[in-house]
């Protein structure tokens, strides 16, 4: 068995359920990697939502969706991902969080317990049952592990009838490393 990093064990659990003309969301563009994956995912038909506050995230996820020629597949949103349900209808196949703040970017400028935990729950109502809601959790800086405490209550919390929850961590790594929530819509 190989393990797989964690960006591409995310990659392999949103394809499993990803198909042409499915519409995701990304609800932290960052410099729009996650973004590009979606939108080469959902095909021609499918439509990705991106979500950041940060015009410099946007402009460069832009630039990456443009070259790679999938551009018109999706839609940014300068605005927090706690107000995706005024720009989403749903349903939604998959939707994807890194949480933290934008690398290379102003590091003050941090994602919050305040904003992210209404975003999770919007992307878990507008996930269609199937869908896949992954978190990447950054704990290596305060807000981050606050921020990382207050989601995992949320997501144990979440009942076993609505979704699945899953944790998947490096157990022997130092220094605070990522973990990855993913979470399967069940109805």
């Amino acid at each position: 068995m190989v393990i797989k990093p964690m960006f591409s064990y995310v990659r392999a659990l949103l394809a499993e359920v990803l198909r042409e003309g499915d519409v995701a969301v990304d609800g932290t563009v960052g410099k729009g990697h996650d973004t590009l994956f979606l939108a080469q995912s959902v095909g021609d038909t499918g439509r990705v939502y991106g979500f950041d506050i940060q015009e410099e995230a946007l402009a460069a996820a832009r630039t990456r969706v443009e070259e790679a020629g999938v551009a018109e597949r999706v839609v940014f949103f300068q605005e927090s991902h706690e107000r995706m349900r005024e720009f989403v209808a749903g349903p939604v196949q998959a939707a994807m969080f890194n949480l933290g703040y934008l690398p290379g970017g102003d590091p003050s400028v941090v994602t919050t317990t305040g904003s992210t935990l209404p975003a999770l729950e919007a992307a878990l109502e507008l996930l269609a049952p199937g869908g896949i809601l992954t978190i990447m959790l950054y704990r290596g800086h305060e807000e981050g592990e606050a921020e990382s405490e207050a989601v995992l209550e949320w997501a144990h919390a979440l009942d076993t009838r609505r979704c699945h929850v899953l944790l998947y961590r490096f157990w022997n790594q130092k220094n605070s490393p990522p973990l990855l929530l993913a979470i399967e819509k069940r109805r």
